[in-house]
């Protein structure tokens, strides 16, 4: 699951970026947004709008670095979103897996 994620995340950062500028085998899981990317604000927030896209509102990622101090969001790699992205997903998924799941504002379930 990780690999995928990862691979949909490097996909994401050639498409904000441009692929002359980062191969995609370049991006693993200890790459660094700012150090190896250098990745602007503006590029952050793309990035945000195709996350909101690929996995949906609960991968916030500008909730997910306001957590973090300007030490930690100048230090996240790669790996770190990958893993944030694999949780949220796995709990979602789990939610969605769970008896009476289905049912959740879907209205009343009925049982026979």
């Amino acid at each position: 699951m990780a690999a995928d994620i990862l691979a949909e995340i490097t996909g994401m950062l050639v498409e904000i970026v441009g692929d002359e500028y980062l191969l995609a085998d370049e991006v693993t899981m200890k790459t660094t947004f700012n150090e190896d990317l250098a990745l602007e604000s503006v590029e952050f927030v793309a990035l945000a709008e195709l996350l909101h896209h690929r996995y949906g509102a609960e991968v916030d990622l500008m909730g997910f670095l306001s957590e973090k101090d300007m030490d930690a969001i100048l230090a996240m790699s790669v790996g770190e979103l990958v893993t944030h992205i694999g949780r949220i997903t796995h709990a979602s998924l789990a939610r969605t897996a769970a008896p009476g799941a289905g049912t959740a504002g879907g209205g009343p379930a009925s049982e026979g």
